[in-house]
């Protein structure tokens, strides 16, 4: 099961992982510095797998795969928000973090407990079966997630037009409680 991490509107990538931090390759670091200035108590509280959950605009600011890293490193299986800004949302497809776009999320709680489908994009809350449905991801983002990325994919097939059997590509994290392969 995962657990929801409630952000609202406009979380910039400087507030994923804040600048100075920007300076080493160390990803173990990038996570435990993840939203250390806007949320202190991510990093000690999120478990592997865990859901945010945010308003408009995720990830705008500056174009830093940084912020994207430091998400994966610190555990997060995927990012659940009405938008996200664009150059984020590539570099988050890019290295196989799932965001899925869905409007609606505003009665579901901080520390929530979910399980989210990535296949299909429902995200359920565990103590009511309460469903939302969000845009499930496109069909080459789920190619490039089944691999952990777009290098992962390359390096498989040679290019990014390989062919998948039915077990390429199948390194995905699990999202707790939820699909383990985005197929």
């Amino acid at each position: 099961m995962a657990r929801v991490w409630r952000f609202g509107d406009s979380v910039n990538t400087d507030q994923i992982i804040p600048g100075r931090y920007n300076l080493t390759t160390d990803w173990a670091a990038l996570g435990r510095a993840c939203f250390v200035e806007l949320r202190p108590d991510f990093t000690s509280g999120v478990r592997p797998g865990d859901v945010i959950v945010a308003g408009e605009d995720f990830g705008c600011g500056s174009s830093r795969e940084h912020a994207v890293i430091a998400l994966q490193a610190a555990g997060v299986g995927a990012v659940v928000a009405p938008s996200y800004a664009r150059i984020f949302y590539r570099n988050a497809i890019n290295r196989g973090l799932t965001l899925l776009e869905c409007s609606d999320l505003g009665s579901l709680a901080d520390g929530a407990e979910v399980e989210l489908d990535r296949i299909s994009g429902v995200l359920r809350e565990a103590s009511t079966g309460r469903e939302w449905r969000a845009r499930p991801l496109p069909e080459f983002a789920q190619r490039i997630a089944r691999h952990g990325g777009v290098l992962e994919l390359v390096q498989a097939h040679g290019g990014l037009r390989g062919e998948c059997g039915p077990d390429c590509g199948s390194g995905l994290a699990p999202v707790p409680g939820g699909e383990s392969d985005v197929r």
